[in-house]
């Protein structure tokens, strides 16, 4: 994991390799913008931000790691995490069968209890065997219980539309428009229009604006300003993106993030 600093006494860690039903672990990544190459764990794992933006890229789709949220991954699921520069994530590893959890990936939105097990589990050392055994419990008693969110950007293995998917992910400023698209994949304007709607229930703009909603709620994370969030996702001013993003999610980026700040006790520049 080049770029990430572990926190846990264990070096080299595999969390496979680990006799335990729940293992929490925290990283913090260097001053620079970090991707972990494809992997996958036989134990699932749920990626939390405790501070900066993350994201996690499986076969299925992009998944956004809000700062009130985790993303659940399954056991044996292909995956890479994209976190910003001076994130702090918690990576919390499940044994398959240990808790009801879903059996696809998904956001769960973190209650302020849950986030204090996972942190607390993740400060304990192998010698507090007790202590550690009731708050694994806890916390395999708890997460199943939180609601699911809907903030990720489907994306299936059909190849002309994942190479959409990594350009657009690659240069987010890119507005190209729906038939300029099509020409680059080899299609007509209808076809893909189709193609999108048929591979992830959503339309050529409601998919692409998903994507900048990700790629803001990641940076803004990051400490971003919504100016410089504005600019890289190429939009010709920030009123517009501004009220894009409020459309989307309710709320202004300032509004939202404050809120979250204010919900879960972290801080938040923009």
């Amino acid at each position: 994991m080049t770029g990430f600093s572990l926190r846990y006494p264990w070096p080299n860690l595999d969390p496979d390799d680990v006799a335990a039903a729940a293992i929490a672990v925290r990283l913090e990544v260097t001053e620079h913008k970090v991707e972990v190459a494809e992997h996958q764990h036989r134990k699932g794992q749920l990626v939390f931000a405790l501070g900066g933006g993350v994201m996690c890229r499986v076969p299925t789709g992009l998944w956004m790691v809000p700062p009130h949220c985790g993303v659940w991954i399954p056991g044996g699921m292909r995956h890479t995490n994209i976190a910003t520069a001076n994130a702090r994530i918690l990576f919390v590893f499940i044994e398959p069968g240990a808790a009801a959890l879903p059996d696809k990936c998904c956001t769960l939105s973190i209650s302020p209890l849950l986030r204090e097990l996972m942190i607390e589990l993740s400060d304990r050392g192998r010698d507090d065997a007790v202590r550690e055994t009731l708050l694994t419990q806890m916390l395999l008693s708890e997460l199943p219980r939180m609601p699911v969110q809907q903030l990720h950007l489907p994306i299936s293995e059909e190849p002309r539309l994942r190479r959409i998917a990594t350009e657009l992910a690659e240069d987010p400023s890119d507005r190209s428009t729906q038939a300029e698209w099509a020409a680059r994949v080899a299609l007509s304007e209808s076809s893909l229009a189709r193609l999108v709607l048929r591979e992830t229930g959503l339309t050529f703009g409601r998919w692409r604006q998903q994507l900048y909603l990700i790629v803001a709620l990641s940076e803004l994370s990051g400490g971003a300003s919504v100016q410089q969030v504005s600019a890289d996702l190429g939009y010709e001013s920030v009123t517009a993106f501004i009220t894009m993003f409020r459309k989307a999610l309710g709320k202004p980026p300032a509004k939202y993030l404050s809120d979250i700040a204010r919900d879960r006790g972290a801080a938040f520049v923009v």
